[in-house]
């Protein structure tokens, strides 16, 4: 069986996961641990654990259990009081760190109770913050927050200090036949992993080829104006030696009226497929229509996206 390791945070990840494992690979996720907004970066600074709202969220797309009980697990409290937007599943994952140790043992009982085909791995143990740091070295930006709001004024990011990868993490990494990093926040869930120098050196002794599957859209502040080479051009600054060898993006039309809702309500613009610039860069390119339409809103087609990373995969 084919081994799959993907790299990523947030709904990105979440979609093309509940894709891959649908299929017959073997998936490895390794998620960033650095966020520190919403109900994650309450539990983060009261209990003093890493962040754990992405390491939930990947478990339930990658659950193979009854509605009810990923319903639950989903259930965010809205009445005011203490545990007010806490969802379950970060009140779970906060309590198994206590009971079991690490983040990592934490995630390897969800996984076993959820019947999660695959492995799942949090980046690191520690609680860790983003660092961004402009080109004078004058101003840091601290906490991936103010980071995602000062992108513009960054010129490279790190954490707030050396972090330990585990060797679980860089075997994986060795031992697969694909690296993917998934669709999401560029800056704040996916490089997260190309500033662990030890992911970094673990990707250029790999020799499974590196693909990116490029959002639909650009984040405000973030990623303003870029297109599907600029996203490349990024990831191959932080990945050193290596850079990516297969780009996946969408050809498909973004109805119009979608497109306008976003760009009114989130100040976001479609990311356009400059193919000449990706090919330039040496990366291979599958482009296919992989929009859909998921409560209200543009998700990437979780089978459809999973189908063409493993086409490739076995026909390679």
């Amino acid at each position: 069986m084919k081994k799959i390791v993907v790299f990523g945070g947030g709904t990105g990840l979440s979609c093309l996961l509940s894709g891959l494992k649908l299929f017959p690979v073997d998936v490895t996720t390794v998620i960033a641990v650095s966020d520190n907004g919403s109900s994650t970066g309450v539990l983060k600074k009261e209990l003093d654990i890493p962040a754990v709202g992405d390491v939930g969220k990947v478990l339930i797309s990658m659950a193979n259990v009854d509605e009810d009980f990923t319903r639950l697990l989903r259930y965010r409290f809205s009445r005011d009081g203490s545990l007010h937007n806490h969802p379950v599943r970060n009140i779970m994952l906060a309590a198994l760190i206590d009971l079991k140790g690490s983040l990592t043992e934490a995630t390897r009982y969800m996984c076993r109770l959820l019947n999660v085909k695959g492995t799942v791995l949090p980046l690191t143990e520690e609680k860790v913050e983003l660092v961004g740091e402009n080109e004078a070295h004058e101003r840091e930006f601290f906490g991936q927050v103010e980071v995602s709001r000062n992108i513009r004024s960054i010129a490279r990011l790190n954490y707030d200090h050396d972090v330990h990868v585990s060797q679980e993490v860089v075997a994986h990494i060795l031992d697969s036949d694909l690296i993917v990093f998934s669709p999401g926040s560029l800056y704040t869930s996916i490089l997260p992993h190309l500033i662990a120098p030890e992911v970094v050196e673990a990707i250029s002794r790999a020799k499974a080829p590196v693909l990116y599957v490029c959002n639909f859209f650009t984040q405000p502040g973030e990623t303003d104006h870029y297109k599907v080479s600029d996203h490349l051009k990024v990831l191959n600054r932080y990945l050193g030696a290596r850079k990516v060898d297969i780009v996946l993006a969408n050809n498909g039309m973004i109805d119009p009226a979608v497109a306008e809702v976003y760009l009114t309500k989130e100040n976001k613009t479609a990311v356009e497929l400059d193919r000449e610039k990706v090919l330039a860069l040496g990366a291979r390119l599958i482009e296919d229509d992989v929009v859909c339409i998921e409560d209200g809103s543009l998700r990437h087609d979780a089978l459809k996206t999973a189908f063409l990373i493993f086409s490739w995969l076995m026909g390679k």
